[in-house]
C-alpha cells in the first residue's frame, strides 16, 4: 500500500516555490520549496518544470512509496486574469500530477490561509499590488493588477519610482523641497541625485536594488518629511480603495467580515501605513476587521484544495494547526 495524496499544495511566487502534500484527513505528509514561477520571462513549460522540481522533492520525502495523487491547487503568480489561470490549468493537467486540477492567483492563498472559511477580502503590497475576494458560494471579486494599464498604483516598485520622481525634481528644482533627495542616493553612498539617477540609468547599481528605497521612503515619512508622507497617505488610499470596492462587489461592506492584509509592504507594519490604512477602512467598511496575515500562503493553497475535495471541517482544523 503506497501513500496517498488528497491534495498537493502549490504556492509558486516570482522568488520561490512551496510544495505540501496532504493527506485526506489534513495531515501535512511532506513539503519542499523550489525556484521561482515566472512564465512571462522563461516561458510556461520552463516555469511548470521549476514546480516539477519542487514536486518531485516532496513526492521522495513522503514515508513509503507513493500510491494515489488527488487534486492539485495552485495558487500561481503572473496568473493575474481568468485566461491566464485557464491557460495555465490546462497546462498544469497536461502534466498528469492529479486527478484534479485548479489554478488561482496567489494572492487567494494568502486570503484563504487567513480566514477559516472562504470569505473575505485581502490586500496585497509586495513588488506590486493586488487585491482578491471570495465567499463561500464560490463568487469571487478580483483586478487584473498587472500595472498601470489596469489602474493600479503602489507596490514597492511603484513607491520606489515615485520617490525617485519627487526626489529628482527637488534636487533640480522642477519640484518642491523633499528629504528624498538627500536620503535616497545617501542609501547607496552617493551625494547627490543626479550620480544615483547616473548609476541606475548605467547600470553601476542594477535597477533591481530600486526595493530597498521602500524602507527608506517610510523612514523619511516617520520624520516627518511631507512629500514622503503624502505617498505614505496615497498607499493607504489605494489599499482601502481596493479593499472597499472587492467587498462591495461581494456584498460585504455593511457586514462583519475580514481585509486581510500580506505582502512584504503590509507586513513590515509600518505604524504610519498600516494604522491609516485601518482608519480609513473603518470609515467606508466599518464593521471590516483588519489584520495582518501570518500564515503561509502554501497553507491557503491547501486550504483551497480541501474545499474542492469537500474535507470536513475538522480535517481543515488539523491542516492549520500544523502551521500554527
Amino acid at each position: 500500500m503506497g501513500v496517498n495524496v488528497s491534495v498537493v499544495a502549490v504556492d509558486a511566487g516570482n522568488s520561490k516555490t512551496d510544495v505540501a502534500l496532504i493527506g485526506a484527513d489534513g495531515t501535512v505528509l511532506s513539503t519542499a520549496r523550489g525556484g521561482g514561477f515566472q512564465p512571462p520571462y522563461v516561458g510556461v513549460e520552463a516555469a511548470l518544470d521549476v514546480l516539477a522540481g519542487a514536486l518531485d522533492e516532496a513526492l521522495a520525502a513522503l514515508p513509503g512509496p507513493v500510491g494515489s495523487v488527488g487534486h492539485v491547487s495552485a495558487c500561481l503568480a503572473n496568473a493575474d486574469l481568468p485566461v491566464e489561470e485557464a491557460e495555465l490549468a490546462e497546462a498544469l493537467e497536461a502534466r498528469g500530477w492529479g486527478t484534479s486540477v485548479q489554478v488561482r492567483n496567489d494572492t487567494f492563498a494568502i486570503l484563504r490561509a487567513g480566514v477559516d472559511e472562504p470569505r473575505g477580502v485581502a490586500v496585497v503590497c509586495g513588488a506590486g499590488i493586488n487585491c482578491v475576494g471570495m465567499v463561500p458560494d464560490g463568487r469571487t471579486a478580483r483586478f487584473p493588477a498587472i500595472g498601470r494599464i489596469s489602474g493600479d498604483w503602489g507596490g514597492g516598485a511603484g513607491l520606489a519610482e515615485e520617490a525617485l520622481w519627487f526626489a529628482a525634481r527637488a534636487e533640480d528644482g522642477r519640484g518642491e523641497p523633499t528629504e528624498l533627495a538627500r536620503v535616497l542616493p545617501g542609501h547607496f553612498g552617493l551625494d547627490s541625485m543626479y550620480a544615483l539617477i547616473e548609476a541606475l540609468h548605467r547600470g553601476t547599481i542594477p535597477l533591481t536594488r530600486r526595493h530597498e528605497l521602500t524602507p527608506v521612503l517610510f523612514a523619511t515619512a516617520v520624520a516627518g518629511d511631507p512629500v514622503a508622507g503624502a505617498l505614505v497617505e496615497r498607499l493607504a488610499q489605494e489599499v482601502v480603495a481596493m479593499a472597499s470596492v472587492a467587498l462591495t462587489r461581494l456584498g460585504l461592506l455593511e457586514e462583519e467580515a475580514p481585509v486581510l492584509l500580506g505582502g512584504s509592504v503590509l507586513a513590515a507594519r509600518h505604524p504610519q501605513l498600516n494604522d491609516r490604512i485601518a482608519e480609513l477602512l473603518a470609515a467606508r467598511a466599518p464593521k471590516a476587521a483588519v489584520r495582518v496575515v501570518s500564515e503561509p500562503p502554501v497553507l491557503g493553497a491547501a486550504l483551497l484544495g480541501l474545499d474542492v475535495t469537500g474535507a470536513a471541517p475538522e480535517v481543515h482544523r488539523r491542516l492549520r494547526a500544523q502551521y500554527a
